[in-house]
């Protein structure tokens, strides 16, 4: 199992944190993507997921 730590840190009246290089191995980084973090409640853990933004012309 690989695990990935990452610090948490205030920018302003937020907190945010960077999403390490070795979780966006499978994505094409030269497209833009959202990330969308769900929080499973029952089983008190984070997913991440990455989506592909469609480009408007």
């Amino acid at each position: 199992m690989t695990t990935i730590r990452r610090k948490l840190y205030r920018r302003g009246s937020s907190f945010e944190t960077t999403i390490p290089m070795p979780i966006l191995f499978a994505i094409d980084k030269d497209r833009k993507h959202e990330v969308v973090f769900t929080y499973d409640k029952e089983l008190q853990r984070w997913y991440i997921e990455f989506e592909e933004i469609e480009e408007y012309k």
